[in-house]
C-alpha cells in the first residue's frame, strides 16, 4: 500500500522533533517554518481527535536552546494540548538518555509518525534509532525542515533524506515517506 489506510490497524504516535522558537527565527531559521508549523498543527489536531498520542521533543543545550529560555520554547504558532507528552533531550537522538522509549512502550505504540527539524540531524538520527529499536516510521515528507548548510540548500537536504531514509532496509522496520495529506487521511480513517 502506498498512501492511505494501512491494511492492519496500527497504534501510532506523532513525534514532533525540535520545533522550537530559536530555530524558527532570525538568520538561521529553518526553511519554510510557517508552512511546517501549519502542517504540524494539522497533524497534531487530527492525531488528538483520533486518540493518537502527540509527543513534543525539545532539545536543550548551552546556546540558544538553554532549557527554559525563550528560544527553547515550542515555536510560536504551534498548538500544544495539555494531553500531549514532552520529552527533553540533549543529543540529536530523541531516544538517547531520554524516557522516549519507555513512553512509547507504555503507550503500546507500534509505529512513529515523525515531523519537525532539523532534517539532517535530529530527524535523521531519531528515525534511524527508531528503526534499530523496532519501530517503523512514517516520515511526513513535507513536514520536516532544515536550514541547509554550506553544501546543500534546505530543499536538497529534505529531498535527500526523504530518499535516503526510505532506502534503509537492514533494520527490518522501514521508513515510509507520506505527504501530510495522506497521513491526515489515514488518521481520520
Amino acid at each position: 500500500m502506498r498512501y492511505g489506510v494501512p491494511r492492519t490497524p496500527m497504534k501510532p504516535a506523532l513525534l514532533i522533533i525540535d520545533m522550537q522558537q530559536a530555530l524558527c527565527e532570525g538568520s538561521g531559521a529553518a526553511f519554510a517554518c510557517a508552512r511546517i508549523i501549519e502542517r504540524i498543527n494539522a497533524l497534531a489536531h487530527t492525531a488528538r481527535a483520533a486518540h493518537v498520542p502527540v509527543i513534543w521533543v525539545q532539545h536543550a543545550d548551552s546556546s540558544q536552546l538553554r532549557d527554559g529560555s525563550p528560544g527553547w520554547q515550542i515555536a510560536q504558532g504551534l498548538t500544544v494540548d495539555a494531553s500531549d507528552h514532552r520529552v527533553p533531550k540533549t543529543t540529536p537522538d530523541s531516544f538517547n538518555r531520554t524516557h522516549l522509549e519507555a513512553l512509547l512502550k507504555e503507550l503500546a505504540v507500534d509505529t512513529l509518525i515523525v515531523c519537525g527539524m532539523h532534517t539532517e540531524f535530529c530527524v535523521d538520527t531519531t528515525c534511524r534509532r527508531a528503526l534499530a529499536l523496532g519501530w517503523p516510521v512514517i516520515l511526513a515528507q513535507d513536514a520536516h525542515t532544515s536550514a541547509g548548510n554550506l553544501v546543500l540548500t534546505p530543499e536538497q537536504v529534505i529531498a535527500h533524506h526523504n530518499s535516503t531514509l526510505t532506502a534503509i532496509s537492514s533494520f527490518g522496520p522501514r521508513v515510509q515517506t507520506w505527504p501530510t495529506e495522506a497521513i491526515l487521511r489515514a488518521l481520520r480513517a
